[in-house]
């Protein structure tokens, strides 16, 4: 994005902007990632990673992948967390948004389980910036026709 005051950043830039804000108020320990729904180019919902609402954050407790030294990208079910983008969805369902046929800006590229999730809210596009290696992903998304779009910074 320029700095420059007379350039107005593009769609995209804007929208990957917010979703660098949104990322900072993750919990999690090991990766900050946020998520934001766009339809039309109006923001929808917004998400970022971390403990569920009520529930202690893992900078408090601590994190057991972390203390497990298990790599990234497996055995999510000992993660607290939920994904941002797990949480942007989840947001819209409880504040009655519908997401179908919206573009997700994110961070990170979805992981397999959230790609399930977005396949099946009926999200078109997602847009992210930095790669994360689960290649079932990219063939879900190829199957169900959810275009993949890498924002390089």
């Amino acid at each position: 994005m320029s700095n420059d005051p007379s350039k107005r950043p593009s769609w995209n830039e804007y929208f990957m902007g917010i979703t660098d804000l949104v990322a900072s108020r993750a919990t999690c320990v090991r990766r900050r990632v946020g998520a934001v729904l766009v339809k039309g180019k109006r923001i929808l919902c917004s998400g970022y990673n971390g403990a569920p609402a009520h529930v202690t954050h893992c900078q408090d407790t601590g994190c057991l992948r972390k203390q497990l030294n298990v790599p990234s990208g497996e055995k999510h079910e000992l993660c607290r967390g939920v994904h941002a983008e797990q949480n942007v969805i989840i947001q819209a369902a409880y504040y009655g948004i519908q997401v179908k046929d919206a573009s997700l800006y994110c961070t990170t590229q979805p992981c397999s389980i959230c790609a399930k999730m977005i396949i099946n809210a009926g999200i078109k596009k997602v847009y992210y910036r930095e790669g994360y290696d689960d290649p079932m992903t990219l063939d879900m998304f190829d199957q169900a026709g959810v275009v993949l779009v890498h924002l390089r910074s």
